[in-house]
């Protein structure tokens, strides 16, 4: 499948997902629970950044975020 036909098939919802879970990664989050963040709406995807500017581990941050 080429690229501008996946593009063609994507929702909005997916794409939102993938850029909430290119900017977690950017921000320090395994790609996993970036992707598990991004699935997650309820999630403040500027809190979860913060969390991770201010020091906070990955892993403490996932815990506190879910």
């Amino acid at each position: 499948m080429a690229a501008a036909e996946l593009q063609a098939t994507e929702t909005e919802q997916q794409r939102i997902e993938r850029w909430r879970a290119g900017e977690l990664e950017r921000a320090g989050f395994e790609p996993k629970a970036a992707a598990l963040l991004a699935r997650r709406l309820d999630v403040d995807l500027h809190y979860a950044i913060d969390l991770l500017r201010a020091g906070c581990e990955p892993g403490l941050a996932l815990q506190i975020l879910l």
